[in-house]
């Protein structure tokens, strides 16, 4: 039973319900952020660990305490940056991700250039 927090004009998952919001100096809602990232070494040693085959991934999923869809994220993941999959790696999804945000300001800024234009051409049709 996941859900949604809205609060300052962002939505943030939250991973885990039990954990509930705390106000803000404003009186609203903070939001409750994720866990951080588990370090690249770490991740980089659990896939290790999996691919030995010594464990199923659900058993070292749960000894790592981690969720199972994580390590197999993660032991995916592995296999696109070797090459062995096919799919974007770690560095084209990050690039993806920037452009996507460039492109996004990109058009802000240009729906703002374009409002600007509209307004300055009445300004100079309407009489004074």
């Amino acid at each position: 039973a996941s859900k949604t927090i809205r609060g300052r004009g962002q939505a943030f998952f939250n991973p885990a319900p039990r954990q509930t919001p705390k106000a803000g100096p404003d009186g609203r809602d903070r939001p409750v952020r994720c866990t951080p990232p588990h370090p690249p070494e770490f991740r980089r040693r659990a896939v290790e660990l999996a691919r030995t085959g010594d464990k199923s991934v659900t058993a070292l999923a749960k000894s790592l305490g981690i969720s199972q869809s994580c390590l197999s994220n993660w032991i995916r993941q592995a296999a696109i940056d070797e090459g062995h999959l096919d799919g974007l790696s770690a560095g084209e999804q990050k690039e993806l991700v920037e452009l996507r945000r460039k492109a996004r300001q990109l058009e802000l800024e240009n729906e703002i250039l374009k409002r600007a234009a509209a307004y300055f051409a009445r300004e100079n049709v309407l009489p004074k």
